[in-house]
């Protein structure tokens, strides 16, 4: 694994860990945007499992390489229904949804590399 690769994907597990906390521990700013959204509260869990699931692989791919492109595949998939609940159900601001798209995009660069 080169250098690049690693400090990418350390940035996207400390990017979706962060992610995670907030979730899981109810912060005002994501109550509120899931509130925005019309998604019910055991969705906000049941994301918050899933990204967790993908952090694990991140950290696991520096020892097993192949589970990085699993946890690359969750959080495209995660980030672009988080894109389309901040655009279209939330009718949020494009802005609000750039880290949603900074994360799927490095994503998709750890998948292509």
């Amino acid at each position: 694994m080169n250098t690049f690769i690693m400090i990418l994907s350390l940035i996207l597990a400390l990017m979706f860990s962060i992610s995670v906390l907030m979730k899981f521990s109810r912060a005002t700013s994501m109550l509120q945007h899931w509130k925005e959204y019309g998604y019910p509260l055991w969705f906000m869990d049941m994301i918050a499992s899933l990204e967790l699931v993908g952090v694990i692989g991140v950290i696991s791919s520096f020892w097993i390489p192949g589970v990085l492109t699993l946890a690359c595949i969750l959080f495209a998939i995660l980030m672009l229904g988080a894109i389309h609940a901040h655009l279209f159900r939330a009718k949020h601001k494009p802005v609000m949804a750039i880290n949603a798209v900074f994360m799927l995009i490095c994503s998709l660069l750890l998948l292509w590399l």
